[in-house]
């Protein structure tokens, strides 16, 4: 593997979020791990983005991980298609390096789609609900 592709795959994962990357062939092995440290202020940064209706939203995720519609398998989900949803509420969580992030809703809602499915990874930007608020 010549400097260039090592370089692609870095670029790749800088655009793409993604924080480890393994590659492997017969006859080489790549592994690549960039220090992606979010503070609080990066997590809350806007992830809502209105597209042409402007009542109608995408709410999208705010970092990588694994997508959870509840706080426990045996637990009802946050919410669901329909789910009329307070400023302040949990919406989801995303598990990221071992750690729980519960995603709070921005503004009164109603859920109009749940676009994941439980257990589900998400990346950086994937929408995870459309609203209407």
């Amino acid at each position: 593997m010549n400097e260039n592709e090592i370089r692609k795959y870095a670029t790749i994962m800088q655009e793409t979020g993604v924080t480890y990357l393994e590659i492997t062939s017969e006859k080489e092995k790549l592994k690549l791990k960039r220090d992606c440290t979010l503070s609080p202020k990066a997590i809350k940064e806007e992830h809502v983005k209105t597209i042409e209706d402007s009542s109608i939203q995408n709410i999208k995720s705010p970092l990588v991980g694994i997508f959870y519609a509840s706080s426990a398998e045996d637990k009802a989900p946050y919410v669901s298609n329909g789910s009329l949803v307070k400023k302040g509420e949990t919406l989801c969580v995303i598990e990221a390096m071992k750690l729980m992030n519960e995603i709070p809703c921005e503004q009164d809602c109603t859920i109009l789609e749940v676009c994941v499915k439980n257990g589900q990874l998400v990346e950086f930007g994937t929408t995870l609900f459309r609203i209407k608020i």
